[in-house]
């Protein structure tokens, strides 16, 4: 459905997952997920409920995003003003966070959290990313979309010398495991990505990428013998922080 924020119509689709609004208390806080691909949406659901179930999350779709960020090759200001509308919108619903689940866009989700200064505003991989360097070990990081991988590396980058950490970052991708889980193939999806991850064997500590690649951490961890981050699970966590919730 078309939903007007501030004269701009976008298309947006909602889908409460958490309660109806008849069994909501008002007390809980009220989460925001932002998501470019419908196969972000189970994964970060299934870490909220795993962590923390309380939470009243609600959920966000643009899949035109990604198709269009892969057109344009970069983030040019009529997709940052895009993400601005999303948060706008997510802001009216009364969120008290807002999580974006798609990787590719850290520069639009800044604006967005510059913006919206009262309440948390996260980038996808920004707390694995703390958890990652707060191991000191080299972080093998693995995706499945390739566009993805610079504005990460440079995340992580920056994220280092804000903290003072001296952690380096290798990649591999799976472009391929993104096909087959649209496909519905999801064992074929985790292989994939298991196989990428085992090519960083300098890495101490693998993390995966897309939101959507959170089901293959026990492949991953099967495969490599390391232990294995996931944008949601470390996003939850750091949302349960910052809420006062933890």
């Amino acid at each position: 459905m078309s939903s007007p924020v501030d004269g701009y119509a976008h298309p947006v689709l909602l889908s409460f997952l958490s309660r109806s609004s008849e069994e909501r208390p008002l007390s809980l806080p009220r989460i925001a997920l932002i998501h470019a691909t419908p196969v972000a949406i189970e994964p970060v659901v299934e870490a909220f409920r795993a962590d923390w179930p309380d939470a009243d999350i609600f959920n966000i779709l643009d899949d035109s995003l990604a198709p269009d960020l892969a057109i344009a090759r970069t983030l040019e200001p009529e997709m940052i003003e895009r993400f601005l509308v999303l948060g706008r919108y997510a802001r009216s619903t009364g969120a008290d966070g807002i999580l974006f689940t798609c990787s590719a866009f850290g520069t639009a989700i800044e604006a967005v959290a510059r913006e919206l200064t009262s309440i948390p505003v996260l980038k996808p991989n920004e707390a694995m990313f703390e958890e990652a360097l707060a191991t000191g070990l080299t972080v093998g990081l693995v995706a499945t979309f390739r566009p993805s991988l610079p504005s990460m590396e440079a995340e992580f980058i920056d994220m280092r010398k804000s903290t003072g950490g001296s952690a380096e970052m290798i990649s591999a991708c799976a472009p391929d495991a993104l096909a087959m889980l649209h496909a519905g193939d999801g064992p074929d999806h985790d292989r994939l990505i298991a196989e990428a991850a085992s090519t960083l064997d300098d890495a101490g500590v693998i993390a995966l990428a897309q939101f959507s690649m959170a089901r293959a951490r026990d492949a991953v961890e099967a495969a490599t013998g390391k232990p294995v981050l996931t944008s949601p699970a470390s996003a939850v966590r750091k949302l349960k922080r910052a809420l006062g919730a933890a």
